[in-house]
Formats: C-alpha cells, sequence, structure tokens
C-alpha cells in the first residue's frame, strides 16, 4: 500500500505520458490499419519501449484488411444548390465514378428505418438523422452507433442507392466523424457517410421545405490483406502470471489519434514507466499491449486472444485506456468476492484522486472484449468523458486537446492498480467462471 502511494506521487510529476503521447501524435500522426503509418507507429512503439526500460518487447504479426479514403464530396443540387461536408464510414464501397444523384428520404432514427416497408425506396438516398446523447460515461454511444455499423444493410434491402447518417458524435462543428461501417453477406453493398452535425441540420432544413435532391461521389480504395501487429512491452515478474494494461495504437486517418487513442497509449505506458523508474520487482508480470487494427474491429484483439488462448488462465487482470485523456472518476471490476476486497483497498487510494467506487460488472474496454469472453477479470478506470465524442473519429483529434493534468491523474490510477494487481495471489476470477475453467 505504501509502494502504491509512492508511485501515485511520482505519477503526478512525472511527465512522460505526456510526452509519449505528442511524439505519437506528431511524428507518427494518423494511423490507420494496415497503413505505412500504422507500420511505423509500431517501429515508434518498439523503440520507445526499449528506451523506457521494458523487457521482452516484441511485434506479434497478423494480417487485416486495409481500406482508405481517396475522395468524397456531396452536394445538394435542387432546390437550393450547396456543399455539405460530410465523409465516407471506413470499409465503405465507394460510388460510380461520375458519382451518384438521388432523391433524400429521411428517417429519425435507424428504429424508423427498421420498420419501414421493404418497397418505395429504389434509387433513393436514405439520410438517418439520429442524434447522440450526451453522457459523462459516454453511454449514448452504444445507442448512436448502431446507424453507423448496420444502416446500409436496412438501407439496402429497400433499394437505396446510398446511405448518409448524421454523424456519431455530440460537437456543433463542421466535423464530420467517421468510424466502421458494415456489410452483410448476400445484401448488395452500398456506399455510406456521415455528415457533419451542422449540415445534417442543414440538410433536415432543406427537407422540411420540400423534395431535396443530392450529389455523392465516394472514392475509396482496398488493397487487400495488409500487415498490422500488436506491440508488448513486459515488467517481468517473479512468476508467469500477467497483468494487463492497454490501449490501441492505430487510429482513423482524419486526425492526428490523439484522443483516440495515443491518449491510452502514452498512460499505460507511462505508467509501466513510474514502475520501472521504481527499481522494483512486481510478483507477478506487467504486460503492456498496445493493439493493433483496433478501429476495423478489434482485429489486434482477436489475435491477441487467440494467439494466448491457452495461456488465459495465468491473465490475473485487464484493464484498458481507450477512451480519451479525461479524468478518471470512478472504478469499476467484475471480480470474484475475494477480489472485491482488494478493490476497496484499491479504491480507498485512489480516493485522493477523485475516483469512487462503480459496480462490478466492468466492461474493460473494446480491446479486451476477446480475452473477457474467455473469462479474463476486467477493470473500467472509467474516464470523464463529457467532451469525448466532439473529437472522437473527426479532423479534431489532435494533440493540443490533451490536458498534462488530466494525464497524469490517469497515470497515478494506472501505476497503483497495476502494482497492486501484479503482487497479489487474490483470484480475480468470479466463482462461476473459475468452476467452468477448472
Amino acid at each position: 500500500m505504501i509502494q502504491s502511494q509512492k508511485l501515485i506521487e511520482e505519477s503526478l510529476k512525472t511527465d512522460a505520458a505526456y510526452n509519449l503521447i505528442e511524439s505519437l501524435t506528431t511524428e507518427i500522426g494518423p494511423r490507420l490499419a494496415g497503413s505505412k503509418q500504422e507500420e511505423r507507429a509500431r517501429a515508434w512503439a518498439v523503440k520507445k519501449m526499449k528506451k523506457l526500460g521494458f523487457k521482452n518487447v516484441r511485434v506479434e504479426n497478423f494480417k487485416v484488411n486495409h481500406w482508405e479514403r481517396i475522395f468524397e464530396e456531396a452536394k445538394i443540387l435542387s432546390p437550393n444548390p450547396q456543399k455539405l461536408r460530410l465523409t465516407a464510414l471506413g470499409g465503405s464501397v465507394g460510388t460510380p465514378t461520375k458519382g451518384i444523384t438521388g432523391k433524400v428520404v429521411s428517417f429519425k432514427s435507424f428504429k424508423a428505418l427498421e420498420k419501414a416497408p421493404l418497397k418505395g425506396f429504389k434509387n433513393k438516398i436514405i439520410f438517418i438523422d439520429e442524434p447522440m446523447t450526451r453522457t459523462k460515461d459516454g453511454s449514448g454511444y452504444s445507442i448512436a452507433v448502431v446507424k453507423r455499423r448496420r444502416a446500409t444493410i436496412e438501407s439496402s434491402k429497400r433499394g437505396a442507392l446510398a446511405v448518409l447518417i448524421r454523424s456519431v458524435g455530440t460537437d456543433s462543428h463542421r466535423f464530420p466523424h467517421t468510424g466502421q461501417t458494415g456489410y452483410k453477406k448476400g445484401v448488395k453493398k452500398i456506399p455510406i457517410a456521415a455528415l457533419s452535425a451542422p449540415d445534417a441540420d442543414q440538410l433536415k432544413r432543406s427537407l422540411s421545405k420540400g423534395s431535396v435532391k443530392i450529389f455523392l461521389q465516394i472514392k475509396v480504395r482496398s488493397n487487400g490483406q495488409l500487415e498490422s501487429g500488436n506491440i508488448i512491452g513486459e515488467i517481468p515478474g517473479q512468476t508467469n502470471k500477467v497483468v494487463i494494461a492497454g490501449a490501441h495504437l492505430d487510429s482513423w486517418d482524419l486526425g492526428t489519434g490523439a484522443v483516440d487513442d495515443g491518449a491510452g497509449v502514452g498512460i499505460v505506458m507511462g505508467a509501466a514507466k513510474v514502475i520501472i523508474d521504481q527499481n522494483v520487482k512486481p510478483k507477478h508480470t506487467i504486460r503492456i499491449i498496445l493493439f493493433g487494427s483496433e478501429e476495423v474491429g478489434l482485429i489486434g484483439a482477436k489475435a491477441y486472444a487467440q494467439k494466448h488462448k491457452s495461456d488465459l488462465k495465468n491473465h490475473l487482470v485487464a484493464a484498458e485506456s481507450d477512451f480519451g485523456a479525461g479524468e478518471i472518476w470512478k472504478l469499476e471490476t467484475s471480480f470474484s468476492k475475494e477480489g472485491l476486497i482488494m478493490a476497496k483497498t484499491l479504491v480507498s487510494i485512489l480516493k485522493p484522486l477523485g475516483i469512487e467506487r462503480g459496480n462490478n460488472e466492468a466492461y474493460g474496454g473494446p480491446d479486451l472484449i476477446p480475452m473477457r469472453d474467455l473469462g479474463v477479470p476486467v477493470v473500467t478506470l472509467k474516464q470523464n468523458g463529457w467532451d469525448y465524442f466532439d473529437l472522437h473519429h473527426t479532423e479534431d483529434d489532435t494533440f493540443d486537446k490533451i490536458k498534462p493534468e488530466s494525464v497524469a491523474q490517469n497515470v497515478a490510477a494506472y501505476s497503483a492498480f497495476l502494482w497492486m494487481s501484479s503482487n497479489t495471489d487474490v483470484d480475480f476470477r468470479k466463482e462461476k467462471l473459475r468452476a467452468q475453467q477448472n
């Protein structure tokens, strides 16, 4: 407990994590899955980890489908000609070379589209005008993101030419939000793009005055299976058991991937660096994982869980930083009864940082889903995401949004969590999962 408090004190004084975020976003910039930029980011991470004193630094490679945007344009042709700001969603197919023209049919929500008849939308451009609710914990995202992932399928079934959605975001700026879309085998693929909030508003107002015809042109390129990978660095312990802290290294191509997820990369590496600098050896190994290709479908996370499947029983607990750089305000767990006793102690240590106790149904983070589903206990060090979805997947996701004092608070919480978790013999697995795995 004394060591954890010392780590917190040191974390609040260091700017190592902040400097790592600055380095990644400046020297590498955007890091689209499978791109040369993501390849450069892996080399950056390996070099940084070795310099910071991590051991067993390595890259675990896998393949990913590489997609990239080339050109995108939309404009109202009638009744009031003007341009619209939009961006293609990740994985979207392109329009025909000369673009497409169609009348717009608007739906207030994705659910409204689902309930619509299957006829009457041939050669139309469907517009889903569903806003996202702003919340501190980001809970509005899970509802709003459904249209981004499934609108192409439902619109194609109805004969539409293309889909436009109000961006999955909470800002009011002319920065459209990208993000991965989805298709279904047997359903024709059609283009999809997101309008910035002001442009969605403009289209809505235009539709209120009568029929609207739009021109849409999207050019994309799919380059097949290219290299990606997870980067791993460790603080070796005395046993073969490991405690995980992760973040994802890739980003979308519009901004420089500062809040999503350069911040997480800096936080988890910075927390481990604080422990390394204390020259102390944990009982169990601390493993930092920078997952590749998260944005396009948790590809790195799935690859890690598959590669380490036989050893996941030795993964004591995992946490992921992937919600920007806002201050942590709550600790959530998914622990056994004995694990909850340790969680109580951890909360008491974190309390001076403004962190309160949450529930015992922790999500953990997107890259932890595959190993969590295989029984690995997870922790959520929940950040304040009030403005996270103002920036998420936009051109505005840049380094100037990162506050050094908030990053330091995150590093303090993660360093204490990692140290305490790596120096206990508590079995965090819930009793039911423990019984299934024995």
